[in-house]
């Protein structure tokens, strides 16, 4: 059963399809997910704060499929051919972002009138006497280059199991050109059997 922070959240993404995030209402919110207007202020402080609380989700829930997809069944053995994992990645990339706007958002640094582009806090923990401890525990949300570098690092490190160094920061190239190229197919959209192959084609011939 989900908790009443996740029941809000999955709330206010829903509320999001229907109207631009101006016109959406705290107290909405809160009755679509069946609790208090005082317990949505409880966990997010603000609206605000569950518009950061919000994007950051998304930001979770999409690193963690970058990780399934480097780990998961389909994925090549670290020793096999690296160019289709990447590809994958990027596919997922690509695949998700379509279908999630604040995903896309958040990759490309474009936010739309209708979508939440809350504040990013950097330079230490977000406090204050109005901000709940849930939000004040959330991380600042990364750039579009801080979240591009973390999928680089992810992708990077699930390759380089029993790689020299210099094969590691070959294949760290190589995950740095399919992220980028992986945005830049958001952007520019293109058909889903191209992607792969736009990614096998940019990369070194050792390593597609």
């Amino acid at each position: 059963m989900p908790t009443a922070r996740e029941s809000l959240l999955d709330a206010a993404y829903a509320a999001l399809a229907n109207r631009p995030w101006p016109g959406v209402r705290m107290v909405d919110v809160a009755a679509a997910a069946q609790v208090s207007r005082q317990t949505l202020y409880n966990e997010f402080g603000s609206k605000d704060g569950l518009a950061r609380a919000l994007v950051r989700r998304e930001v979770d829930r999409y690193l963690a499929g970058v990780r399934a997809v480097l780990a998961g069944p389909s994925a090549p053995a670290a020793a096999g051919a690296p160019g289709d994992r990447l590809a994958a990645v990027a596919e997922w990339t690509v695949r998700t972002a379509r279908h999630n706007p604040l995903l896309r958002a958040v990759l490309t640094g474009c936010w739309g009138e209708r979508l939440p582009q809350p504040l990013r806090v950097t330079g230490g923990p977000v406090t204050g006497p109005y901000m709940p401890a849930q939000r004040r525990a959330d991380g600042p949300l990364p750039s579009p280059v801080e979240l591009l570098g973390q999928v680089r690092d992810l992708m990077s490190a699930a390759l380089a199991a029993g790689r020299s160094r210099e094969e590691s920061l070959r294949l760290t190239g190589s995950c740095e050109i399919t992220v980028r190229l992986a945005v830049s197919l958001v952007v520019a959209p293109a058909g889903a059997d191209d992607i792969a192959r736009m990614v096998r084609g940019a990369l070194p011939a050792a390593i597609a």
